[in-house]
């Protein structure tokens, strides 16, 4: 990924966070997934009062991409306090569409502090339906 197109996704997560609906616990996070054809697809968490329906940012990102046709990703961009990384269950949607995925984490206090990791250092042992080799 060329340095424009990174700086314009860790932008876009940052812009998201703003986005968020988390009224509850107060954390907000913006995730923006880049498509293979160069389009970038945003989320944000959204809270509920039914904890168990909340939705994640990132899952938010992918089902909005998925929605649009998309179905290869290259990069994703998480933007929230601290830089946190993608829960379980997202980490295996991810894995669902993109095991290959550069995984940016920005904290938002300090914009320049990124962290990056590959999909399968975040998730190691992923449930898949097909061997792979």
């Amino acid at each position: 990924m060329n340095e424009k197109i990174r700086e314009q996704l860790i932008a876009t997560a940052v812009a998201a966070c703003q986005q968020a609906y988390a009224p509850y616990s107060q954390f907000q996070v913006g995730a923006a997934l880049l498509g293979n054809g160069g389009l970038i697809f945003t989320g944000v968490n959204v809270e509920n009062a039914s904890y168990g329906l909340t939705n994640c940012a990132e899952r938010t990102a992918v089902f909005s991409a998925i929605a649009a046709g998309e179905r290869v990703f290259d990069a994703m961009a998480i933007a929230s306090t601290g830089g946190v990384a993608p829960c379980g269950a997202c980490r295996q949607v991810l894995y669902e569409f993109a095991p290959h995925l550069i995984v940016l984490m920005i904290d938002v206090a300090q914009k320049n502090r990124v962290t990056e990791f590959s999909l399968k250092a975040l998730l190691p042992e992923p449930f898949s339906s097909q061997r792979e080799s």
